[in-house]
């Protein structure tokens, strides 16, 4: 016998710890998948008798890195332990564990592949019989590569969960920044971060829009980054390269003091590119407060994210842009070119709406049409390059005259017409319309030189002088000319339409 552990060839003894290890395993095993750290703890006191065993670590292998991640532990680690556990890959596969010291290295494989390393100390471990560790080296495997295939399962569950509700949302953002908003939400969600924060770049590279996720004051704090090149910023430049950058120590990265990562206070994060058709639009940093390992699933996450992303942002900027063309062929189909008011056809549909509002309110509405006295000489004697100027600066003048609520519509040539909302009474309109006439007497400055002209007004006031919008426009029509014909100065006046017998006078 040795001391603290059992004969390596003794016979079958019902009281010999590895024994009694194997049979405890065998029934542990048939039930509910437990957990490496289960299966250690369990083994934990026959490997202390049978070898005095003092620590041990079960090391997950990555697939995808090739890297070692502890996933159980008894016991206190050793300084050398990840490169003894290390070790056993320099060892054919089917070799006996590798014994350095008082530390035995045994590799976990099932199906012939390595799916970890069972790192053990102790003073006697070379009393631990291979019918012992290959048995529970294939325990731990075989709960390595169930909790693997779950973690799979559960990894792939919340990613196609993630990337369609993004989709969904995504597809439904008709401006970029409200598609970065959608985007820095997904992605603190698909990471479980408690902080996100997404900045977007302008086609120059400076920062142009920041939205943030979990930060207290919101994105007030973020407001000094805008209009900074986005090179300046170095969670920025983590990832110039077009790939993610995954921190597990944010104190090991360079970082701004009043930048993202400070501003957070953020331990560990994730930065992901977004990048469209067009070449790169910003980047999103998910972090947490305390110190966090990525494992190769948060970067095949990161990776799929920085494609999507680039997609969605892409699809917002087309339908922004759609927007933007049709808001612009609606502008022009319903503005003057020269001036920017309202022509003809707006003020038709205006008017229209103003007056079935007024007869089923009871309320009014009036129309002021327009002529410029003297308009005709200017552009005459200036040329049209002048004509246009001063048209432009009469509408100035008229926009001044009236309310927001009002409509000041160009309907061609010198000719403008004014229309009041909400219930103007006749003094309303007569003071308007004396309004117009006494600034457009005002002289106009037109390519250095002062030029005057006037205009004559007509109004027609609905329901008084008229029953429709076609008979108010007449009326309105008429009224200006007698204003036209009635006044002697180039100032001109304005004239009040009369109803009778149903047409204007």
């Amino acid at each position: 016998m040795r001391p603290g552990g059992a004969v390596l060839d003794s016979p079958d003894n019902p009281s010999d710890p590895q024994d009694a290890l194997l049979a405890d395993l065998v029934g542990f095993m048939t039930k509910d998948t437990p957990s490496v750290q289960h299966v250690l703890d369990l083994a934990a006191p026959y490997l202390q008798a049978a070898s005095g065993m003092t620590a041990a670590t079960v090391f997950e292998l990555d697939s995808e890195t090739g890297l070692l991640n502890p996933v159980a532990r008894l016991g206190e680690p050793g300084s050398r332990d990840m490169i003894t556990a290390g070790k056993v890959f320099r060892m054919a596969a089917g070799a006996k564990p590798l014994v350095d010291g008082e530390k035995m290295a045994v590799r976990l494989r099932i199906g012939g592949q390595t799916v970890g390393v069972l790192l053990l100390t102790g003073p006697n471990l070379d009393l631990l019989r291979l019918d012992t560790l290959y048995p529970l080296a294939l325990h731990f495997a075989t709960t390595l590569q169930g909790l693997a295939a779950e973690k799979q399962r559960q990894f792939l569950a919340h990613t196609s969960t993630i990337i369609r509700r993004l989709f969904e949302q995504g597809m439904e953002a008709n401006t970029v920044e409200e598609a970065s908003r959608i985007l820095v939400a997904s992605f603190a969600e698909a990471f479980r971060t408690e902080y996100a924060v997404v900045g977007l770049i302008d086609p120059e590279g400076r920062i142009r829009h920041m939205h943030s996720v979990g930060l207290e004051d919101g994105d007030e704090q973020l407001a000094h980054l805008l209009g900074m090149p986005a090179t300046e910023v170095p969670v920025w430049k983590a990832t110039a390269d077009g790939k993610p950058a995954l921190i597990a120590d944010a104190a090991s990265a360079a970082s701004m003091p009043n930048g993202p990562v400070k501003l957070m206070g953020l331990k560990s994060y994730v930065a992901i590119p977004i990048r469209s058709a067009h070449g790169p639009v910003g980047t999103i940093v998910c972090g947490e407060s305390t110190r966090r390992e990525w494992t190769s699933r948060d970067r095949i996450l990161a990776e799929q994210l920085s494609v999507e992303g680039g997609l969605i942002v892409d699809s917002a900027g087309m339908r922004q842009a759609a927007q933007a063309h049709v808001a612009q062929l609606s502008h022009q189909a319903f503005h003057d070119s020269l001036t920017g008011l309202p022509n003809r056809s707006y003020l038709l549909e205006r008017a229209e709406q103003a007056v079935e509002l007024a007869a089923a309110t009871g309320t009014r509405t009036a129309l002021m049409l327009l002529d410029l006295n003297g308009f005709k000489e200017v552009n005459d004697t200036a040329g049209h390059h002048a004509g246009d100027a001063l048209l432009q600066q009469v509408s100035k003048r008229l926009l001044g005259a009236v309310r927001e609520v009002d409509v000041v519509s160009r309907l061609g040539g010198d000719e403008f017409a004014i229309l009041l909302t909400r219930d103007p009474d006749e003094e309303v309109a007569a003071a308007v319309a004396g309004r117009i006439v006494e600034r457009l007497r005002e002289p106009f400055t037109i390519e250095g030189k002062e030029v005057r002209i006037g205009g004559s007004v007509g109004i027609a006031m609905f329901p008084e002088d008229a029953d429709a919008y076609e008979d108010l426009m007449r009326s309105a029509d008429t009224a200006m000319y007698v204003a036209k014909r009635d006044t002697k100065r180039l100032g001109g006046g304005s004239r009040r339409a009369q109803r009778e017998r149903g047409t204007a006078a």
